[in-house]
């Protein structure tokens, strides 16, 4: 799906004006295996030098995110950074917004998971904690402070999303209808999805982010590759779908750019790093 063609790229940098902030989803977009590519790293810290303000949207919790991108918002490189699909975003002087489960919320997410007979974990801002464990939860949380093991956890603790996972491809509560419960079912993968309010999504982090900043969300511009990332491809002004990216999301693009590993990113924005002016 990358378009090499040089009149398609000409006509995109001739219609697309230089945004005001640009949001980056992490995984597959910016990173590949939780590691952020060399090559998008220099890219963020040319774009620091412009006036364009550079904000990650991830359906990622706090307590997970990788280092490499929290080392980018404590060197100022990134601006904000939303998470946990919209439901908390925060910034170097702290949060910025935040959207806690409710009692009731939780309670039904539960009962759902349980008659399915699922893992999940809920999502706190300084930790996830999974209900269950397998051999591979419990390597992953031998490795993984901020992960526990803790079915209760969210009676006691202030959360913001669940998530899933699946035993196979075929297992993904397709027979639940969640908006009875004023919920919905987001999948990240095919294996995995998060259960969240019917409300939350990337786009109202968006919309907080930018109403902090003082900014239209016409005039900003998002890179995204997965299905939780289409409410905020309606939202932008300018949405940009990896080469990967699923196929109901690059439908809802602007534009298609390459993979990581074709410098998806650097073929949209480097016109925006080369001309902008300095901070």
């Amino acid at each position: 799906m990358f378009i090499e063609d040089k009149i398609a790229q000409e006509s995109m940098n001739t219609k697309v004006s230089t945004p005001k902030i640009i949001f980056f989803d992490i995984d597959d977009t910016l990173s590949r295996s939780g590691v952020i590519a060399e090559h998008n790293k220099a890219t963020l810290e040319q774009l620091a030098d412009t006036d364009i303000k550079l904000v990650i949207s991830t359906g990622r919790s706090k307590a997970i995110l990788p280092e490499d991108i929290l080392a980018l918002l404590d060197a100022d490189i990134l601006d904000a950074i939303i998470c946990m699909n919209g439901q908390y975003s925060f910034d170097k002087n702290g949060r910025i917004s935040h959207y806690p489960l409710s009692g009731e919320q939780t309670d039904k997410i539960v009962r759902l998971c349980q008659q399915s007979d699922l893992i999940h974990k809920f999502d706190s801002a300084t930790h996830i904690a999974w209900s269950g464990e397998n051999d591979r939860l419990r390597e992953f949380n031998a490795v993984t402070p901020n992960s526990i093991l803790d079915s209760e956890y969210y009676k006691s603790n202030t959360v913001y999303q669940c998530s899933v996972f699946f035993n196979n491809q075929q297992e993904k509560m397709q027979d639940i209808d969640f908006a009875q419960y004023d919920l919905k079912l987001v999948h990240w993968h095919q294996i995995g999805a998060d259960i969240l309010p019917i409300e939350a999504s990337k786009a109202r982090g968006i919309k907080d982010v930018c109403e902090y900043y003082g900014v239209d969300v016409s005039e900003c511009m998002a890179f995204g590759d997965g299905m939780n990332d289409l409410e905020m491809f309606d939202l932008v002004g300018f949405a940009v779908a990896m080469g990967d990216a699923q196929p109901d999301l690059i439908a809802r693009a602007d534009f298609v750019t390459g993979t990581i590993e074709e410098y998806g990113i650097q073929t949209v924005l480097e016109p925006f790093y080369a001309t902008s002016s300095t901070k």
